[in-house]
């Protein structure tokens, strides 16, 4: 109305003109009016069509998820509102902002959500699910987003470039997923952005030199990718940076300079990484530093004075580098250190007095290095002190005084110091403690029973220190105690049979001290134990056969004492046992055949005993050391590969062995008892009778039911098959038939660890606590019974090999229901599940992988040429090799393998995995050890690679059409997943290449044996190819 009478009073009026503008006036009006009115509908049908867009594209997104992911999402239904769904935010229009599924167990992709349905967006959070497929392009469609948060899933492939046109973006973070490729130089685009979190994926290639456009950056995470080349120099240009993280990367040369102008930064991790030179002193400038870590680099010089003004430095990392000299008196003056770890380097010298300010300390952390003089006294006083370790060191005096009443500590190793004090009045009670180390000091006096009163202690070391007194049986009251080591000290008194309570324990030493009596029944209670050793004391009387009960026993040793009796036959049932040693003892009687039988048996010295008899002439293979010198044995010693290999010292001072054996007579000249040979001659003519009469009433037996038998023979060959035959070695193999299929719940797949092509693989808890492989042979085609041929040839060929790199066959079950074989359970699985894994590789290193390759060597000399006859694997591959937990290698599947006949061919149809297959199999049936030489070449380059080399191998051949692959460098073919090898072990990597060309000759003659595989790698020789960054293909195959 204001307009209208502004308008209408601004005219001229007259009476005729009056109406006319007024009716204009009012026309005009009108339709304002109405354009106004349809604008508001128009605008309101608009928002309704968006709504129902956003609503549908979420619904749409939903139902592309698993079902089962589908019902956390229970909120989003048709015909409520999507405004009101719990993960959805609208703004006032009732357009969606905020999408946020976290933690919700989604399964899905991103690629069915319609990105364009949602113009408003400002956060979409879908983290901490198992969203997976690459990130669309048409994410770049959410315009206005500003916080992408998407960790904790598993998106792979590259970063899209159209995410860099998310001019809002603020926030993007792609955390602990397998986001693969370069960081693009386009990624600086993004302005706006705040914080780029890209923490553990596989992101390769360098820091673009772009990053330093992004002026708004307070935080940068590439840590644990395979990020390379140096920091660069742009990075100097991000001031506003506050938190920079790269550890874990293959980044290297010095720490730049400019670093220490970047005065704003809170956070530097750079630890883990190849970083070289010197720490640059104006790292100094940085004040407002709180957490610094360059630790696990190839750091050296001197730690800089200038540390010391970083006055709110919280936690510092400079463990595992080069660093040398004195810790700088300046960093006593760190005001709130809470974290400092200096492990490892080549420190030494006193520590500074002020660090005795440092009374609020969670972790000190200064082993492996050569400090002296005290350690600091006040070091919990503030009560917050979790973790000390000072190990390896030269420290001297007394045990901090703020120690006794330590409450917070978890762990504390002393160990290998020249520390002194009475450990009785030093330490005291502590809730938390489950790990201390004190040994290699000079403490004195009794051992505490308090030490029973830390109910979360796990380990209690305390050897090689003047302690005296008894061993406390209140010991026995701590329940969760794994190792007792109180070796090498002064300890009197008898074995506390209360320790046999502690059936937790792992590892029980109390060797070397001045205990006496005789050996607690009771600890053949601790089930758990894999080692025993109570070795140089004056324990007396019997071994215990109730250590026959410790099924986990991996190392017993009872020497030097004063032992007597026998040895019990009951040991012979510790069937885990590596090392046994009862030398230097009063031991009498026969080595107890059930000995020769133990199948993990590597080391035996009975040595300095009263022993009698003849040597049992069984024993296993896999015994690859024996003593059974200065006893009264007599007799041929056996022919096995102990004996084969033994030195005179091991046989010397006995009553009579003979053998071929430089220092021993031979068997065949031992002439002077004639008394034993004419007792021998009365036996044999005396039993020879008997046996002529009871072979009479045979031949009866046998023509009066030929007929009958010969009748029957098909009949019994079918009804052989389907006997029941158990035989798990040292057990009731019935018995351990039911608990397996009870163990497995009749072979549920929640068992399963493996399925090959003729049997499935799965893992067992046996009542003993043992676990162990079960592998269920398939029935054969057709049939219902599995497949006997392949079942027995494994059965067999484990029979007749033992070696510490070969899978340990712990028996077998026949059965018309199930048969299966038994064999021990290797935690770390099989070798290509291994390089398949990238996490897993990335700590497979290349120590590591040296070692699985010359355990895979050793397997196949010993069945090449240490038995006879030779037996051939046929199916040597990354599948059938087995990784224990400390990455010790093992043949597995014997399923195909052939024990080779000597006198003949040996042919047979083709067996083993394409790939790894000799190239000659392909027209000849005949197999030898070349055959297993070729398949070992292929798996050296599949280590060495991180993948199976495929295509490859054929262009090494010279009758190959290509020779590309020759102008190949070496390092360019290792596993890109892991830092290029250094010196020593690049040698060695070297070496392994060497041998792997001359085993995959496409002749079989050149190939080398096994035999000198093994030579080469135990005895390697001088060689021109010692850089690794320049040698070729060609020099390898050529040298």
């Amino acid at each position: 109305m204001c307009l209208w009478s502004m308008i209408y009073y601004t005219i001229p009026q007259s009476p005729s003109t009056s109406n006319m503008v007024f009716t204009v006036l009012s026309v005009a009006l009108c339709s304002l009016l109405g354009l106004h009115f349809f604008t508001i509908f128009s605008c309101a049908a608009t928002i309704d069509e968006n709504q129902v867009r956003e609503a549908g594209a979420l619904l749409e997104w939903k139902a592309s998820f698993e079902n089962q992911s589908q019902a956390s999402l229970s909120s989003w239904s048709e015909g409520v509102d999507h405004c009101k769904w719990k993960e959805i935010i609208c703004d006032k229009s009732n357009s969606v902002t905020t999408i946020n599924v976290a933690n919700h167990g989604l399964k899905g992709t991103l690629h069915t959500l319609n990105f364009s349905s949602f113009p408003n967006l400002l956060t979409l959070d879908v983290s901490n699910n198992s969203f997976s497929d690459t990130i669309p392009q048409q994410i770049a469609n959410l315009s206005r987003v500003s916080e992408l948060i998407m960790n904790k899933n598993d998106f792979s492939g590259p970063i899209p470039i159209s995410m860099t046109k998310l001019a809002n973006l603020k926030i993007l973070n792609l955390k602990e997923n397998s986001i693969s490729g370069p960081l693009p130089e386009e990624i600086a685009e993004l302005r706006n952005l705040e914080r780029l979190l890209f923490e553990s994926n596989h992101l390769s290639g360098t820091i673009p030199p772009t990053i330093g456009r992004m002026a708004n950056l307070v935080e940068l995470n590439l840590q644990l990718n395979s990020i390379n080349g140096t920091i660069h120099p742009s990075i100097r240009n991000l001031t506003n940076l506050k938190f920079l993280r790269l550890q874990q990367n293959m980044l290297s040369g010095p720490i730049p300079h400019f670093i220490g102008e970047m005065t704003n930064l809170h956070a530097l991790e750079l630890d883990q990484n190849r970083i070289t030179g010197s720490i640059p002193p104006n790292i100094g400038n940085l004040t407002k530093m709180v957490n610094m870590s360059l630790a696990k680099n190839m750091l050296s010089g001197p730690i800089p004075p200038s540390l010391g003004n970083l006055v709110n430095l919280m936690a510092l990392e400079l463990s595992g580098n080069n660093l040398s000299g004195v810790v700088p008196p300046s960093m006593g003056n760190l005001t709130n250190p809470i974290y400092l770890v200096l492990t490892n380097n080549k420190l030494e010298g006193r520590l500074p007095p002020g660090m005795n300010n440092f009374t609020n300390l969670i972790s000190l952390q200064l082993a492996g290095n050569s400090f002296t003089g005290p350690l600091p006294q006040q070091i919990c006083l503030g009560g917050s002190l979790n973790y000390l370790s000072a190990e390896g060191n030269h420290f001297t005096g007394p045990v901090p005084k703020s120690l006794k009443n330590c409450s917070s500590l978890v762990r504390l190793r002393l160990d290998g110091n020249r520390l002194s004090g009475n450990t009785s009045n030093d330490f005291g009670v502590y809730p938390l403690l489950n790990h201390i180390d004190l040994s290699g000091n000079n403490f004195y006096g009794d051992i505490s029973p308090n030490w029973a009163k830390c109910p979360s202690l796990l380990s209690l070391i305390m050897s090689n220190n003047n302690l005296t007194g008894s061993i406390p049986p209140e010991l026995s009251r701590a329940p969760n105690l794994t190792e007792l080591n109180l070796s090498s000290n002064h300890l009197t008194g008898r074995i506390p049979k209360e320790l046999g309570k502690l059936t937790s324990l792992l590892k029980l030493s109390v060797s070397n001290n001045e205990l006496s009596g005789p050996i607690p029944t009771e600890i053949g209670d601790l089930s758990n134990l894999d080692t025993l050793e109570l070795s140089a004391n004056n324990l007396d009387g019997a071994i215990p056969k109730q250590l026959a009960e410790l099924f986990k026993l991996i190392r017993l040793n009872l020497s030097n004492n004063r032992l007597t009796e026998s040895i019990p036959l009951e040991l012979g049932r510790l069937q885990s046992l590596e090392s046994l040693d009862l030398s230097m003892n009063l031991l009498n009687g026969e080595i107890p055949s059930s000995l020769a039988s133990m199948q993990s048996l590597e080391t035996l010295n009975l040595s300095h005993n009263s022993l009698s008899g003849d040597i049992p002439s069984n024993f296993k293979d896999g015994l690859a050391k024996i003593d059974i010198s200065n006893n009264q044995l007599e007799g041929p010693i056996p022919n096995s590969r102990a004996f084969r290999n033994v030195s005179f010292d091991a046989l010397k001072g006995n009553k009579g062995l003979c053998g071929n054996v430089h220092g021993l007579v031979p068997c065949s000249s031992r002439n002077g008892k004639v008394k034993r040979n004419v007792t021998t001659l009365a036996l044999v003519l005396a039993l020879g009778a008997l046996l002529l009469v009871v072979l009479v009433v045979v031949v009866l037996f046998c023509i009066r039911y030929r007929r009958t038998i010969t009748e029957g023979k098909k009949e019994d060959a079918k009804e052989e098959e389907t006997q029941e035959h158990y035989a798990i070695w040292s057990y009731d193999g019935k018995l351990v038939y039911e608990n397996i299929i009870e163990a497995t719940e009749n072979f549920d797949d929640k068992y399963l660890i493996g399925v090959g092509g003729s049997a499935s693989v799965y893992r067992a808890k046996l009542p003993t606590g043992q676990t162990v492989a079960v592998k269920k042979i398939h029935a054969a085609p057709d049939e219902e019974t599995p497949d006997l041929k392949a079942f027995m040839t494994e059965v067999k060929a484990l029979a007749e090999i033992k070696h510490r790199n070969i899978v340990k066959s712990l028996g077998y079950c026949l059965h018309p229901r199930f048969s299966f074989l038994v064999y021990e359970f290797l935690e770390g699985g099989s070798l290509d599940r291994v390089l398949m894994d990238d996490v897993r590789a990335t700590t497979f290193d290349w120590n590591m992988r040296v070692k699985v390759v010359k355990g895979v060597a050793n397997a196949l000399y010993h069945m090449h040429h240490g038995c006879f006859p030779p037996i051939i694997h046929r199916d040597i591959s990354s599948k059938n090799v087995l990784i224990d937990s400390e990455y010790e290698a093992k043949i597995s599947d014997f399923g195909t393998a052939k024990i080779l006949n000597p006198d003949s061919r040996n042919l047979t149809a083709f067996a083993g995995t394409y790939g790894y297959a000799a190239p000659e199999l392909a027209y000849t049936m005949e197999v030898n050890e070349k055959c297993d030489v070729f398949s070992f070449g292929v798996l050296c380059f599949e280590i060495m690679m991180g993948k199976h080399p495929g295509d490859l191998i054929p262009s090494l051949f010279p009758s190959s059409e290509t020779t590309s692959a020759y102008n190949l460098l070496l390092k360019d073919m290792l596993d890109q997943r892991l830092p290029l090898p250094e010196n020593p072990v690049d040698e060695e990597v070297i070496l392994i290449a060497k041998v792997t060309f001359a085993c995959l000759s496409e002749t079989p003659r050149l190939r080398p044996s096994m035999e000198q595989v093994y030579n080469d790698f135990v005895m390697p020789k001088s060689s021109s190819l010692n850089s690794l960054s320049i040698v070729t293909l060609a020099q390898l195959v050529n040298n």
